[in-house]
């Protein structure tokens, strides 16, 4: 029972995710996965505390998203922002692909029972990157998105603030 929202920098994730949470009537559980390395990122990560809700918990997990959900109270209601950062630290600590796809699948099997939101990047959209390490971070993170989209009760594509609903191919090749 979990929302996957996708979409590009800025484009309102994290603010529609927060939303949900708010309307949810639920304690939150926020699970962040940003690791504070120089101070843009450190400034991001302070203007989402303080955009948060003082009653929400906050547990910081860059890496091991599994345990933290698994922590986290069955009836609370979990923000996941965001799997873009935590396939990243994965990647930089060399986990192996097939790993870090077999984590996603994990993690997203935790989420179908759970009252959830979890934000993550499209980098698709682009150019193809330029070096292999950044191909392979698109082809990964591409890849671990759609398993969490398919297992998602819902998926929503954020585009300049706007929401899109994203149909299934299952639904699609039903109507065609």
């Amino acid at each position: 029972m979990f929302t996957l929202l996708i979409g590009g920098a800025r484009s309102g994730k994290s603010a529609l995710a927060q939303r949900l949470a708010e309307q949810s009537g639920l304690h939150v559980t926020v699970i962040a996965t940003a690791e504070p390395r120089d101070e843009e990122m450190k400034e991001r990560i302070r203007r989402h505390r303080r955009d948060r809700p003082t009653a929400w918990r906050t547990v910081e997990s860059p890496v091991d998203l599994a345990a933290a959900v698994s922590a986290a109270p069955d009836d609370d209601f979990l923000l996941i922002d965001c799997l873009t950062l935590w396939v990243s630290n994965l990647m930089e600590r060399g986990t192996s692909e097939d790993a870090i796809l077999d984590a996603g699948r994990h993690v997203a099997g935790l989420l179908v029972a759970r009252h959830a939101v979890v934000v993550t990047n499209e980098v698709g959209l682009g150019v193809i990157p330029a070096s292999e390490l950044a191909r392979r971070f698109e082809d990964v993170l591409g890849r671990v998105n759609a398993t969490f989209a398919e297992s998602a009760q819902r998926a929503v594509l954020m585009v300049a603030g706007r929401a899109l609903d994203l149909t299934s191919v299952e639904t699609v090749l039903r109507r065609s």
